[in-house]
């Protein structure tokens, strides 16, 4: 059985994903099941730092937080490290409070990743990687950034995630 598909849709290109449910079973069920809701039609790429990552799916245009499921747990594994274009789940301090927002890493991030099961060396669990569109991301990450309503790195022009569906390639 193949691993299931993504598509990200922007105003700057597309992006498909691979999702790696062998890796973190767990995070693509609870983000195949925001997409499967439509969950992230309309919400913004809103944090965007060149040579780093690209974070979107919990605010919307108004830099507003979307409501979210309960957290899930953090499945980051040392076997599973954020490179250029993974896709990992973004969190507060606390390691298992991912929800809805993820971002897709630019360039290799060593430091994002688990290094052990404790707080400072969790990391961000990997659960996927852009096969195509890579170019869309890295555009995407260099655009020009603002501080807005308290938060830093947010695109001065919005970029808004149109939709993200289920994808058979």
């Amino acid at each position: 059985m193949s691993n299931p598909n993504v598509l990200i849709e922007t105003p700057m290109g597309e992006m498909l994903v691979e999702l790696w449910p062998d890796k973190a079973p767990e995070t693509v069920a609870n983000f195949l099941a925001y997409v499967d809701e439509e969950f992230y039609d309309g919400l913004i790429f809103h944090r965007v730092i060149q040579n780093f990552m690209v974070q979107g799916g919990g605010m919307d245009m108004m830099m507003r937080e979307k409501k979210n499921k309960a957290p899930i747990k953090n499945e980051a594994r040392a076997d599973t490290p954020n490179e250029a274009f993974t896709l990992a789940m973004a969190r507060t301090m606390d390691p298992h409070s991912a929800t809805s927002q993820f971002f897709i890493n630019v360039k290799d991030n060593d430091f994002l990743n688990f290094t052990a099961p404790n707080p400072q060396g969790y990391g961000y669990a990997v659960f996927g990687k852009v096969v195509e569109g890579q170019d869309v991301a890295t555009k995407i990450s260099t655009v020009r950034t603002k501080d807005y309503q308290g938060h830093g790195d947010v695109p001065a022009d919005p970029i808004t995630i149109i939709s993200i569906r289920r994808f058979e390639v």
